[in-house]
């Protein structure tokens, strides 16, 4: 499935991204980095995918990890604020925490093709631009990590080991976007919905 057809409802894909012509180069990409990988893309590549001359590329972005940087940054930047939005919400932690889980899936799943550049192609950035994502990354670790802490300490939970439970929901939500089928038997919202029962499964959530 194409950038162009994922299920977000969005009038544009990456409609923030302006203008049109650096936007189709940045869903062209999107595109061919999923499906092709980041090192087996060329800039020629994603340019004909958006009706570009190569040139017109360079025009926009001035490297191929230029392109890279700017999907990974605008993707965990959303991925955090859904996060950030659901940690910040009222209710109990277990309420907040099955939000942060719904939330989280459901945006892995409606934009699964994006997702899977933002999440499995940190390597291929620059050192700079790396370490700017990975801190993003840390954020997003600390929301989650903050909340099952409450928790804990209100006797919501039984963990043992916040940090490592952090990694596994977190994780858990990110392979989402690995495997998810829009024409599959389940949608965004019902996978949220499971994935937020077993997390508070998980965390042996008092019901």
């Amino acid at each position: 499935m194409s950038t162009a057809e994922e299920t977000d409802g969005d009038s544009a894909p990456w409609a923030e991204v302006t203008p049109e012509a650096a936007r189709r180069l940045l869903v062209a990409a999107v595109d061919a980095f999923a499906e092709r990988g980041y090192h087996a893309t060329t800039t020629r590549d994603i340019a004909g995918r958006a009706g570009m001359s190569p040139a017109a590329l360079y025009i926009h972005y001035r490297t191929k990890e230029e392109l890279l940087h700017r999907i990974s940054r605008i993707g965990h930047d959303r991925a955090l604020f859904v996060l950030e939005a659901a940690a910040d919400g009222g209710g109990t932690a277990a309420e907040r925490l099955a939000e942060a889980v719904r939330s989280f899936v459901r945006w892995h799943a409606e934009r699964h093709t994006t997702a899977r550049v933002v999440q499995y192609e940190l390597d291929a950035l620059g050192e700079e631009h790396r370490a700017e994502i990975v801190e993003l990354r840390r954020r997003s670790d600390a929301v989650v990590r903050r909340i099952i802490g409450e928790g804990v300490r209100a006797g919501e939970f039984d963990v043992p080991d916040v940090p490592g439970t952090t990694l596994a929901v977190l994780s858990l939500c990110i392979d989402v976007a690995r495997w998810f089928n829009a024409q599959g038997s389940r949608t965004p919202d019902e996978v949220g919905e499971l994935y937020a029962d077993l997390v508070l499964r998980m965390v042996a959530a008092k019901r």
